[in-house]
């Protein structure tokens, strides 16, 4: 199964929150899982981070390069083609980070790993 995470989903992975579900545990612990994190999820983080909401053991840059690598989890960039997509989804969510990374995962087909109840709203898979 090809999976996008959404941000929440990575960074309670990473840090073993016990909020994620077991569901999504075991898709994300399945080696046959391809996973992917999108730009736009660090870019979340940034700011985030940027602003105190969440704390990192270490700087993000080196932080978030080594749990993705640890995870076999892959970047997915924003593409434009990504960007323009946005325009064409319905009022499912006002959530910038969370529109783009349902328009990725519509154009490239894949599954977004999220306990968000309004990305469950957009036309999209989604598992948690």
């Amino acid at each position: 199964m090809r999976i996008l995470l959404d941000t929440h989903a990575f960074l309670w992975w990473i840090t073993d929150d016990q909020r994620i579900s077991l569901q999504a545990r075991g898709l994300m612990a399945d080696r046959r899982s391809d996973l992917f994190v999108s730009s736009a999820s660090g870019w979340e983080i940034a700011v985030k981070a940027s602003l105190g909401r969440i704390k990192l053991p270490s700087p993000i840059d080196r932080f978030l390069i080594e749990q993705l690598r640890e995870n076999r989890m892959e970047v997915l960039p924003i593409q434009m083609a990504h960007a323009l997509h946005v325009q064409t989804l319905p009022r499912c969510h006002r959530d910038p980070f969370d529109r783009i990374l349902v328009a990725q995962a519509q154009l490239e087909k894949l599954t977004i790993l999220s306990g968000d109840q309004e990305i469950a709203q957009c036309d999209v898979e989604v598992l948690w």
